[in-house]
Parts: structure tokens; C-alpha cells; sequence
């Protein structure tokens, strides 16, 4: 008995250490496997995947940040996912179904644009040369380029303007003012995939103004074919080819569309080149063929923000207007029967009822008309202010007029109603008065009189409307942004989009893009559908 109890006692406490180290191996393995699980929880997604999103800078949204704290997979970035080595599967929870079916709406959908990176000889090499821009003038562009192009401030002379907002703008560098606005616009993408529509800053205006007197039609035309060569080049080309692109010029569209290759012809013939005609321009004045878009020119009025819009607005309703009617202009010698030459005839002898700013080419016209404060001193004292056609259709004092309260007075449809429609009411008696003139030999009713006759009631409406459409036809300053106005250059991109989306929609449904796109509308200047003052 005693050997069998000396001889037990090692067996028993080898069987209780086996046992010890059975139970810490269960437990350690145990606990092993609750870290996996818990770090499985931790890091997976709702398909137990871990997902790292790496943002691609060059690709990237220019203003488009998501505050959503959900990582999501976009054409910009790029979704890494390692290979799948967790066993263990959870179900999403009801909260994560249901934040999982409502993805973060994008802001800028059907509104991005991306810019062409064009060659510097098409945009800032031109800026460059500047002193050549205007050759047969008395002056060169250089003076108008600084504070982002709208030239240089003016003071407020006798309290005519308001604030800091006034500068020397010259309307030919449109293109560049638009350029610089474009850079702060909120839907840029650096991805043209995205793009609803694609800007090219080609500064065709400055390019041909350097070639419009006594230069050969070639050297006219070099850059235009040089631009379109490149264009086609480019892959977003082939997407709708051309039908997505927009170019902004300061001229009128007819310096664009000479129709012959005769030295005596004007213009160069950029818009009937067949690549051209793809493409939708935006101008001061626009031609009669649908592809051509006018927008406002520019004002000397360039705000930087929403309170100095408010400001302008209450003075023009507050201001005395002891004048019927104004006219800021020259005479035109070389137009026998002219409306224009009519016009100054009958101010002239409406005495104090009518006050006249004449404007000439050279020193006298620098120092009178291409003063802002000596134009804005006249509208601002008129109640109506008279525009008839000047070199063209169209002429920048129209918007003049409006952004001195002054209602506006037409002679012919061409000069804005065929115009203006993304920034001017469709009905355009709201705002102006028209005076048909087909013939300068036909008119009978004189201007006093058909001015007198319109009741107060109706004057005070339409003042009301002018002041309204203010920020509607002004640039604000390229260096900000206001924050509750739409101003022309946010019309101009809205109305472009819609253009583009509109042929979109053409293409879903199966028709034809380029039919109606560039074609001619021979009724667009005609008086037809306009009734006039009776």
C-alpha cells in the first residue's frame, strides 16, 4: 500500500498540469479569435472589405468637396481593395441600409466645365503684345489689361458714381473679363469626362483686331485655321465633336464671318470654317446664325460684392431725372438718312426736354464718352434714353442706359430684343419702349410726343423693371464672387449649358445634332412679331 501511494502521487500532478496548460491554450485561442472578430468590425466595411480611397489631385473637382464621412468611389478617385481574407460575415444593420440608400446629391450635376489648355500663342501671348491690338488707332490695349482686365479704377467725379466699383473698361477685352470670372466659377472640373461643356479661351477678338485694316485676308484668317487644326487634335473633340464647346469674343460676330476671300471683305472667316461651325461663340452682338449668342457688353460697373449691387440700385431709385429723354452719341456723316441723324436733330430742338452728349473719334472722345462718370451723370438725369443702331446692330450704351435707371428707347429689334434673350425679359415692353423704323424716310410720329404720351403709371413699372435687370447685365469683379445676384456672366453659362444639354437630348432621342445648329435665321433682324408705341 505504501508503494502505491508513493508511486500515484507524480501521475496526479502530471494529469493536473496537462490539464492547466489544455485550459490557457483554449483560453488564448479563444481570445484570438474575439480580437479577429472585433477587428474585423472595426475595419471592415458592410461586405467585411477594407476599402482606402487615394484622391487623384490631378483629376480632381476643383470646389467639390463631399461632407459626407462615407468614403465613395468617383471618376476622380481610386478604390483599392486587398484581397479578401476574413472569414467571418456580419449583416448591415437597418441604419447602415438606409445610409447607404441615400447618396450624397452633387451640387454641380449637368453643370461642370472643364477649360481647354490652349497653346499661349491662342490667349496670353496676344495679352502680351497688347500695344498691337488696336493698330490704326489711336491707342493700344495695355492701359485696359490691368486689375484682371477690367483697366483702371475711375474716381468717383462729383459723387456721380457710387464706391469703388467704377473702372475704365474696354468692351473688346470681354474675352479676358470672362477668362478670369471662369476661373472662379464653382463647377470646374480638371476632369473633362465630366465635363457638361467645354471652354476655350481663345481670344479670336484680340487676334483679329491686330489684322483688320489693310492686312491680307490670309493673315487674317492664319490663326483661325491654326486654332481649328488644334481643337480637332484634342480627344474631347470626338465626344459630340465641337457641339459642347463655347469660345467668348469682345467684337461683334460679324467681324468673324467674311464670306468671300476678297482683300476688300472684312473680318476673318473663322465661323465659316467647317470645325468653327460646330462650336457655339458668345458675343457682344450676335450674327443671324443660331450657333452666335449675344451677351451684355461690358459696363464699367464691376462690383465686388452683393451690398455694392444694393447700394447702386437705391441711388438710381432715388435719383431726379429732369430730362425726357438723353442721346450719347456721334453723328454719322457717311449715313445719309441715318436714324441716328434724326434723333439728334430732334433733341436738338426739343430744347429742354432732351439733353445730347456728343461723342467723337480722337482726344474729344476720350475725354467725353469714354468717361464713365460723364455718360452715367447723363442717364441718371433722363427718363428715357434713346438707342438707336451705331456701327452695327447693337451698341454698349444700351447697357449704359440700364444700369442708370434709364428706360431704354429701340428703333429697331436687332439692336437688343434678337439679342439679349438670356439677360433681357422676353417681353420686352416691360423694360423699354420701341419705335419702329424701317425707313428713315417713313417716320412720322416725333419723339416728344410719343415719350409724353405714355401714362405715369407705366414709366414707373418700367423704371422699376430697369433697376431690377441691373445685376443681370453686369460683370462683377473676376478677383470675388457675389453671393445672392446672378450677374452676366452667370446668365451666359446658364444659357450656354441649357444650348449644350438641349442637343444632349437630341442625341438620346435619336435625331440628329447638327440639324438647326448652325443654320441661318433670315427672320431674326426682320420687324416682324414687333409691335411698336402707338
Amino acid at each position: 500500500m505504501h508503494y502505491v501511494k508513493m508511486t500515484e502521487k507524480p501521475i496526479i500532478g502530471k494529469c493536473c498540469n496537462n490539464q492547466l496548460w489544455s485550459v490557457i491554450l483554449i483560453s488564448f485561442v479563444l481570445c484570438f479569435v474575439l480580437l479577429c472578430f472585433d477587428y474585423s468590425a472595426l475595419t471592415g466595411n458592410q461586405d467585411g472589405v477594407t476599402a482606402v480611397l487615394v484622391g487623384n489631385y490631378e483629376n480632381s473637382i476643383t470646389t467639390q468637396k463631399s461632407e459626407s464621412l462615407q468614403f465613395t468611389t468617383s471618376l476622380n478617385e481610386t478604390l483599392i481593395r486587398p484581397n479578401r481574407t476574413d472569414f467571418i460575415t456580419r449583416q448591415p444593420s437597418k441604419d447602415q441600409q438606409s445610409v447607404k440608400e441615400k447618396p450624397v446629391a452633387d451640387s454641380c450635376s449637368g453643370e461642370y466645365i472643364y477649360i481647354h489648355d490652349l497653346p499661349r500663342r491662342f490667349n496670353q501671348e496676344l495679352i502680351e503684345s497688347c500695344e498691337s491690338i488696336t493698330v490704326g488707332t489711336e491707342r493700344n490695349m495695355c492701359p485696359y489689361l490691368v486689375n484682371s482686365g477690367l483697366g483702371h479704377e475711375v474716381e468717383n467725379f462729383e459723387g456721380v458714381l457710387l464706391n469703388k466699383s467704377w473702372y475704365s473698361t474696354n468692351q473688346f477685352l470681354l474675352a479676358v473679363i470672362f477668362r478670369n470670372k471662369m476661373k472662379q466659377y464653382k463647377c470646374l472640373t480638371n476632369d473633362s469626362s465630366l465635363a457638361s461643356a467645354i471652354y476655350v479661351p481663345f481670344y479670336a477678338g484680340l487676334d483679329v483686331g491686330r489684322y483688320l485694316w489693310g492686312v491680307k485676308a490670309s493673315i487674317r484668317d492664319q490663326s483661325s485655321f491654326d486654332f481649328v487644326k488644334w481643337m480637332v487634335s484634342q480627344p474631347e473633340w470626338k465626344k459630340m465633336w465641337g457641339r459642347d464647346h463655347f469660345l467668348v469674343v469682345g467684337r461683334i460676330s460679324w467681324d468673324f464671318r467674311r464670306q468671300t476671300d476678297n482683300e476688300s471683305d472684312w473680318g476673318s472667316k473663322l465661323r465659316f470654317l467647317p470645325e468653327s461651325n460646330n462650336m457655339s461663340m458668345l458675343s457682344i452682338e450676335s450674327s443671324s446664325w443660331n450657333n452666335d449668342y449675344a451677351i451684355p457688353y461690358p459696363t464699367c460697373f464691376h462690383p465686388s460684392k452683393d451690398s455694392e449691387v444694393l447700394q447702386w440700385q437705391d441711388k438710381m431709385r432715388r435719383q431726379k431725372r429732369p430730362y425726357l429723354f438723353s442721346f450719347a452719341g456721334a453723328p454719322r456723316s457717311d449715313l445719309q438718312d441715318s436714324v441716328r441723324g434724326k434723333i439728334i436733330e430732334e433733341c436738338q430742338a426739343s430744347k429742354s426736354l432732351c439733353k445730347l452728349l456728343e461723342c467723337s473719334y480722337g482726344v474729344n472722345g476720350a475725354i467725353t464718352c469714354d468717361n464713365p462718370a460723364n455718360v452715367m451723370r447723363l442717364f441718371q438725369n433722363s427718363v428715357y434714353c434713346l438707342q438707336p443702331a451705331g456701327d452695327s446692330y447693337t451698341r454698349r450704351s444700351i447697357f449704359d442706359a440700364i444700369l442708370a435707371g434709364c428706360i431704354p428707347v429701340f428703333f429697331h429689334p436687332g439692336t437688343a430684343y434678337a439679342q439679349y434673350k438670356w439677360h433681357l425679359p422676353q417681353n420686352y415692353s416691360k423694360y423699354s419702349v420701341f419705335i419702329p423704323v424701317k425707313d428713315v424716310k417713313d417716320w412720322k410720329a416725333g419723339i416728344n410726343e410719343t415719350l409724353l404720351g405714355i401714362p405715369e403709371e407705366r414709366v414707373m413699372s418700367m423704371r422699376e423693371e430697369v433697376i431690377r435687370l441691373i445685376p443681370s447685365i453686369i460683370y462683377a469683379d473676376p478677383r470675388s464672387r457675389l453671393e445672392t445676384f446672378e450677374d452676366a456672366f452667370d446668365l451666359a453659362v446658364k444659357g450656354i449649358l441649357d444650348r449644350i444639354d438641349g442637343v444632349r437630348k437630341v442625341i438620346r432621342d435619336g435625331g440628329d445634332p447638327s440639324a438647326g445648329f448652325a443654320d441661318g435665321d433670315d427672320f431674326k433682324y426682320t420687324f416682324s412679331g414687333y409691335g411698336g408705341e402707338t
